[in-house]
């Protein structure tokens, strides 16, 4: 069994149950608002959740061809120390000129392990840098999702559902009422935090300095789209609250009148 696919613990995020919420959250959607661009939005998040944990089975997967490379480097650089070492100890007793000799041979070996030591760091660093590549590829599409979220909440200004503003011939098409207004972006802060959550998962087990970077990156981009969001939530129940007051003075102050004329 893959590791992706094990019985989620509680100490470290699980690509399955974050796929299970997306789905969930996609008939959520599709339920309340049939046929709208953010169910769609929420099908293709879906998507990237299923090619993320493909992504994540490559991050934690070895690359064994690399590290057979990497072992066969080592194996030539002991190998070229060992002769050098053999061809030093028969002649150390045959005075100066055979040493020297030796040193010439020693030299040239010795330019062969720089060599193939600079080859082995770059071996060492290059599944690194594969890995990295995989993983800031699918963050990069994450980032693009998040934009596109933001993109189906810009339009969405509560102004609209609060009061009967006229529309003109460039307005879009308003046809949320309040309560669906802001079921509707709550939907959409909802969508934001999963693919944060998303990204989080490619640096959970990931130390690359540049993939952390790029995770962060995403983090602090959903956060920032969804406290514009909740921003405009927090309007749509502060003026709830304030109909729901309104509705009880009436309804005590009639209460009052009947009483006076009983």
């Amino acid at each position: 069994m893959s590791p992706i696919d094990v019985q989620p613990t509680y100490t470290e995020l699980n690509p399955v149950s974050i796929g299970s919420t997306i789905t969930q959250l996609k008939r959520r959607i599709e339920a309340r608002f049939p046929g709208s661009g953010l169910s769609r939005v929420a099908g293709e998040l879906m998507q990237l959740a299923e090619a993320n944990k493909e992504v994540l089975r490559q991050l934690r997967r070895p690359l064994w061809w690399l590290r057979g490379l990497i072992g066969l480097a080592l194996t030539a650089v002991a190998g070229i120390v060992l002769w050098a070492v053999a061809q030093l100890v028969p002649v150390a007793g045959n005075g100066l000129g055979g040493f020297a000799d030796a040193l010439q041979g020693v030299e040239a070996a010795t330019n062969e392990v720089i060599l193939l030591s600079l080859i082995l760091l770059f071996l060492v660093s290059l599944e690194n840098r594969f890995k990295r590549r995989t993983a800031l590829r699918m963050l990069h599409r994450l980032r693009s999702i998040a934009h596109v979220v933001d993109m189906h909440q810009l339009t969405k200004d509560p102004d609209f559902a609060l009061r009967s503003t006229e529309a003109t011939v460039a307005s879009p098409e308003r046809t949320l009422s309040q309560s669906e207004l802001a079921r509707y972006l709550d939907y959409c802060s909802e969508l934001l935090a999963l693919t944060s959550k998303l990204a989080a998962l490619l640096a959970q087990h990931q130390q690359d300095v540049v993939v952390l970077s790029a995770v962060n990156d995403i983090e602090v981009l959903t956060s920032g789209f969804s406290r514009k969001i909740w921003q405009k939530i927090t309007i749509l129940d502060i003026a709830e609250m304030g109909a729901t007051d309104r509705i009880r003075e009436d309804r005590s102050g009639d209460g009052s009148a009947a009483g006076g004329t009983s």
